[in-house]
């Protein structure tokens, strides 16, 4: 119930035309599809609860709660372009609902922003790319639940030692920047945390590496 009255809160706030319940319970039924163990709607609560945080230095803030509820809305984990086809339902929900196309733009903009291959410069995405990494600096045991979930998503599409290879490089990835974390509220906040899980990660992963026969 709280979800839901979320959402119909921002459906209003931002002025939408039209009944939110039918968007809402399209939302809920993409995220609960039966190959998704991280990325479902528990992944959107976290965001959101997150960003609830930061919200007052946003530029934008609807626009990316808006975000948060799409951008993972497309998984598929055979694909590479999930946050492009996530951003092209926004769009068109913002448009069914008589949104300002240039809404409906930013929310694209910052769901492409998620896919973390490119450092934002602006606020509003660097906001949203830190709430959605901000999984990686929580304590040891959920971190941990983290990477079964991930990996069960990926169980029957990719061998264990190519999964671990690849994510291994992911997570060198993180380590390689300046910080994990763009804005100084989550550096702050989770910097540590996450240097520490990602490490200890990658050691466990280089062990299996080892070995794998």
């Amino acid at each position: 119930m709280k979800n839901k009255q979320r959402w119909v809160e921002l459906w209003q706030r931002i002025g939408a035309y039209g009944d939110p319940l039918p968007v809402y319970k399209n939302l809920v039924t993409r995220y609960a599809e039966p190959h998704r163990a991280y990325h479902t709607l528990s992944h959107i609560v976290h965001c959101l609860d997150e960003f609830d945080l930061v919200r007052d230095i946003a530029t934008n803030p609807n626009a990316i709660e808006m975000a948060i509820w799409y951008h993972d809305v497309i998984y598929n984990t055979r694909r590479t372009d999930n946050e492009e086809k996530s951003a092209a339902i926004a769009q068109r929900v913002v448009k069914s609902a008589r949104l300002p196309k240039s809404f409906g733009k930013r929310v694209a903009e910052l769901i492409i922003a998620t896919k973390h291959d490119i450092l934002p410069e602006h606020t509003d995405k660097q906001i949203l790319v830190d709430v959605d990494l901000s999984i990686l600096g929580q304590s040891e045991e959920t971190f941990d639940e983290y990477e079964q979930q991930i990996r069960k998503e990926y169980d029957r599409v990719v061998p264990e030692t190519v999964f671990n290879e690849k994510r291994s490089s992911i997570l060198k990835s993180f380590l390689k920047r300046p910080s994990i974390y763009l804005t100084s509220f989550f550096r702050e906040k989770y910097e540590a945390q996450a240097q520490q899980n990602i490490e200890r990660s990658r050691k466990r992963l280089q062990i299996l590496k080892q070995k794998s026969p």
